[in-house]
């Protein structure tokens, strides 16, 4: 029998070295495409797989060639996790990315889009996605977008413009300074530790959204929740307070933004919540839960820093 010939390990060494040097921007790229950490890691080992394989010594620019990589690897997966994703059980939220506020921490990436705007995201489409992401999150111009998706740049100036404009419709574009984003989420987390219903009335904003994402694994409501007067009842309610009473708060950053984590008695993870503030900076206009324990299994050993009182 002939013998396998030998592995290049050198070359092999130096396609890993490549990819690990642009790391952190191509995870920051394929995530923001496809909202979970899994299917991105699964991306970027096909970006090594592609790059390993590849005639790399014809490349000039390795970085342009891996983002290309990445993302058309990313957006023929998004494809395929649409499909998967209409058979899911409630409101599909993006899988959070924790940080404990830690600069260090390998999970900040400053270029992570909010979970509030990744869910308008869900509303393009791929190829609108991964322009929209490039070009508002990354700085890419058109010429380069265009490039790395194969188009002209008439057809991606097109595609960022029409990509913007929906996403601005469906969620303006505004700064609310952290003191007003803390005070609002201490106000409303204290209205629904107490189960006060006139309280929860005056934090939240008339056209408040709730989205909780579980799965279908654990109970809450299964459907997006819109307005003020059935926001507040639900958390008012003896199921819903009963369960808040008995958990803790750990601030975290979440996507880039200030949330909280809820904490069982033992300190184990129950859910991570980001709030979003109105313009005014004085209501809560959206409420964002991820309880699916397959969304925080990855999170879910952290060691907690709490404001040491109930929720």
């Amino acid at each position: 029998m002939d013998e396998m010939p030998p592995k290049d390990d050198d070359a092999l060494d130096a396609a890993t070295r490549d990819l690990a040097e642009h790391r952190e921007l191509l995870f920051s790229i394929g995530y923001n495409i496809l909202g979970t950490v899994a299917d991105t890691e699964d991306v970027l080992q096909e970006t090594w797989l592609s790059w390993a394989g590849a005639d790399r010594a014809s490349v000039d620019n390795v970085r342009a060639y891996l983002v290309r990589i990445t993302v058309n690897e990313a957006m023929s997966r998004l494809r395929r996790m649409r499909r998967m994703r209409e058979t899911y059980v409630g409101p599909w939220l993006p899988e959070p990315l924790i940080s404990a506020g830690d600069a260090s921490d390998e999970a900040v990436r400053t270029e992570s889009v909010s979970i509030a705007l990744m869910v308008v995201l869900e509303t393009l489409t791929p190829l609108e996605r991964a322009v929209f992401v490039l070009r508002e999150a990354f700085g890419y111009g058109h010429p380069e977008i265009a490039e790395i998706l194969g188009r002209s740049p008439a057809a991606v100036r097109q595609l960022a413009h029409r990509a913007r404009e929906h996403v601005h419709a469906r969620r303006p574009r505004t700064e609310v300074d952290e003191g007003s984003r803390r005070a609002v989420t201490e106000r409303f987390l204290a209205a629904a530790a107490g189960g006060d219903l006139t309280a929860l009335m005056d934090v939240l904003a008339p056209d408040v959204e709730l989205r909780t994402d579980t799965g279908g694994k654990v109970r809450a409501a299964r459907q997006v929740m819109v307005g003020r007067d059935k926001v507040a009842r639900l958390f008012a309610s003896d199921r819903v307070f009963g369960e808040l009473s008995e958990l803790t708060v750990g601030h975290v950053v979440v996507n880039g933004e200030p949330a909280v984590a809820l904490l069982h008695p033992d300190g184990s993870l129950h859910s991570v919540g980001v709030i979003e503030v109105s313009e005014d900076g004085r209501h809560v206009c959206g409420i964002y839960g991820v309880i699916n324990p397959d969304k925080l299994r990855r999170i879910a050993g952290r060691v907690w820093s709490t404001s040491g009182g109930a929720v």
